[in-house]
C-alpha cells in the first residue's frame, strides 16, 4: 500500500508531506492532553473523591482498582464502538441511496457525514456512560457500580445476538438494490423499445423494395447511425449502472464487516476485566480486601484467561483486545494497591524517626492516595485505549485507499471541533460526563493518528516514513506541554493498533 502520489514519489517531498500531516495528527493529540489532565484533577479532589474513599474498605484497594478500570474500559470501548456503528449506519444509508453517486469512494458528503457522526456519537456516547457512572458511584457506591457492570456485562451478548441477527439479514440495507432495479428495468424497456423501432425500419425498407419504390438510402442510413447511437449510449449506461451497482455492494459488504467486527468486539471483550473485578470486589466485600490470597487469585484468573483466549483456534480481535483490558486492570489492581503500602512504609519511617501518626490518620491517607492512583490509572488506560481503537480506524481507512489527507485532516477538524464543544458544555456534562466525553474526543483524535501512522508505513522511501513520525511525535509533545511519558506510550500504541487489520 503507498499513499497517493501527492508529491510525485520524491523523498524530500514525502518527507515534507508525511511530516506536515504527522504533525497535523500530533497537534490533535497534543490537545487533548491538557483537557483530561483538567478534568482528572476535578475527579481527584476532595469531593468527587470522598465516594471512592468511603468504598476502599468495603472492596479492598485491588477490588477498587479492578472496578474502577474494568468500568472505564468498558465504557471506552462502548463508546468507541457506538461511534464505529453510528457511522457505518450513515455511510450505509448514504450508500444505499445513492447519494454519492457518481464515485462513492470519492464522495465528500458520504465520508463528512459518516465521520461526524461517528465522532458525535463516541463522544455523546461516552458523556452518557461518565454521569451514568458518576452517578451510580455517588448514589450506591462501589457495590452498586459492581452490579451495574456485571448486568452491563451480561446484556451485550444478547443484543449482539439481535442486532447482528437483524444487520446480517440486510433488513436496513435493501433500499440501494430496488434503486438499481429500477434502473435496469428502465434500461431493458428502453432496449425493447429501440429493438421495436429497428425492425420497424428493417420491415419499411422491404414493404418499399417489394412495392418497387426507391430505396432513400440517404435517410436509411441516419436513422441507422441515430439508432446506433442510442444502443451504444444504453450500453454504456448499462455498463455504468453494473459498474455502480459493484462499486456499492463492495462498500456494503466492507461495512457490515466492519460493525460485525466492532459489535462482536463490544459483545465479548469485557468479559474478561468483569470477571476480574467481580472476583476481587467479591474477596473485599467478605472481608479478604487486602489478604494476599486475593492477589494470588487475581494473577491466577488472569494467567488461565488469558491461555483460553491466546490459544484459541480461532483468535479473534476481541480476543486481543480483551487480553489487553484484562492486564490492564491487573496493572491498575497493582498500581491501587502499591500506592496504599507507600503510605504505610511513609508511616513507618516516620514513626521511625519519632513522629506518631495515629491509625486513624494513616487509614484515611490510605484509603486517599489508593483512590486517586485508582482512578489516574483507570482514566490513562481508557484514553489509550480509546486511542488505540480510534486508530485501528483510522489505519483501515487509508487501507481501503480513501485518502490520507482527507481522513487525517478531516478526524484532526472534527476532534478540534467536539473538544471546543466540550469544553463550552462542561458546566452542564459534570465532571464525569466531561471525562466521558474527552474520551470520545481521544477517539476521534485517534482516527487521525492511527491514519497517519499508516500512511508512515506505506511510503516508497524511508525520509517518507521518518518525515511523518517525526511530525506526529514533535506535534503532539509540542502541543501536550512535553508530557513525554503519556505521549511515549500512547503514540507506539496508536501505531501498532493503526497497523493491525481486524476486519
Amino acid at each position: 500500500m503507498k499513499p497517493a502520489k501527492l508529491g510525485g514519489g520524491r523523498s524530500s517531498v514525502e518527507a515534507v508531506l508525511g511530516f506536515a500531516l504527522g504533525a497535523v495528527g500530533g497537534c490533535i493529540l497534543g490537545a487533548t492532553e491538557i483537557p483530561v489532565d483538567r478534568v482528572l484533577s476535578e475527579l481527584t479532589a476532595a469531593g468527587p473523591l470522598k465516594p471512592i474513599m468511603e468504598e476502599v474498605s468495603t472492596v479492598g484497594p485491588l477490588g477498587l482498582g479492578t472496578l474502577l478500570g474494568a468500568t472505564a474500559l468498558s465504557a471506552a470501548m462502548t463508546s468507541a464502538v457506538a461511534g464505529v456503528i453510528l457511522a457505518a449506519i450513515v455511510a450505509l444509508l448514504f450508500v444505499a441511496s445513492r447519494s454519492c453517486l457518481p464515485s462513492h469512494a470519492d464522495s465528500a458528503g458520504l465520508w463528512v457525514s459518516a465521520g461526524l457522526a461517528g465522532a458525535l456519537g463516541a463522544t455523546l456516547s461516552g458523556a452518557t456512560l461518565g454521569i451514568t457512572i458518576e452517578w451510580i458511584v455517588r448514589t450506591f457506591g462501589m457495590v452498586g457500580l459492581l452490579c451495574a457492570l456485571s448486568v452491563f456485562t451480561v446484556l451485550k451478548p444478547l443484543q449482539y445476538l439481535v442486532f447482528k441477527q437483524l444487520w446480517v439479514e440486510g433488513r436496513c440495507c435493501t433500499l440501494g438494490s430496488t434503486v438499481w432495479a429500477g434502473d435496469r428495468e428502465q434500461n431493458e424497456i428502453s432496449e425493447a423499445q429501440q429493438r421495436q423501432r429497428e425492425a420497424e425500419l428493417m420491415e419499411q425498407r422491404i414493404l418499399t423494395l417489394e412495392k418497387g419504390g426507391e430505396d432513400d438510402g440517404a435517410e436509411l442510413k441516419s436513422k441507422w447511425e441515430a439508432e446506433h447511437q442510442q444502443r451504444e449510449e444504453r450500453e454504456r449506461k448499462r455498463r455504468e449502472i453494473e459498474e455502480a451497482e459493484m462499486e456499492q455492494r463492495t462498500i456494503q459488504d466492507w461495512i457490515n464487516t466492519v460493525v460485525v467486527k466492532h459489535v462482536d468486539f463490544l459483545a465479548f471483550s469485557g468479559i474478561p476485566m468483569t470477571v476480574i473485578a467481580v472476583v476481587t470486589s467479591g474477596f473485599g466485600l467478605f472481608g479478604y480486601g487486602v489478604h494476599q490470597s486475593v492477589f494470588i487469585v487475581l494473577l491466577a484468573l488472569v494467567a488461565v484467561i488469558a491461555y483460553l483466549l491466546m490459544r484459541s483456534s480461532d483468535f479473534k480481535f476481541w480476543m486481543l483486545v480483551g487480553c489487553m483490558g484484562m492486564i490492564a486492570t491487573f496493572v491498575i489492581a497493582m498500581l491501587t494497591l502499591h500506592a496504599g503500602q507507600v503510605v504505610v512504609s511513609t508511616a513507618m519511617k516516620m514513626r521511625a524517626a519519632g513522629q506518631e501518626q495515629s491509625r486513624e490518620n494513616v487509614s484515611a491517607r490510605m484509603n486517599q492516595q489508593s483512590s486517586v492512583e485508582a482512578l489516574n490509572a483507570a482514566v490513562f488506560v481508557s484514553r489509550l485505549c480509546q486511542l488505540s481503537l480510534g486508530a485501528t480506524v483510522g489505519g483501515a481507512l487509508v487501507r481501503r485507499r480513501l485518502g490520507e489527507v482527507k481522513v487525517i485532516v478531516g478526524a484532526a477538524s472534527v476532534a478540534g471541533g467536539l473538544l471546543v464543544g466540550v469544553e463550552v458544555l462542561g458546566t452542564v456534562l459534570g465532571e464525569g460526563g466531561r471525562a466521558g466525553a474527552l474520551l470520545g474526543v481521544v477517539g476521534a483524535a485517534g482516527v487521525s493518528v492511527g491514519a497517519a501512522a499508516a500512511m508512515a508505513g506505506g511510503w516508497s522511501s524511508w525520509l517518507g516514513t521518518l518525515g511523518t513520525i517525526a511530525g506526529l511525535i514533535i506535534g503532539a509533545l509540542g502541543v501536550g506541554r512535553w508530557h513525554i511519558v503519556n505521549i511515549g506510550l500512547q503514540v507506539p500504541a496508536a501505531y501498532v493498533f493503526a497497523m493491525t487489520n481486524p476486519f
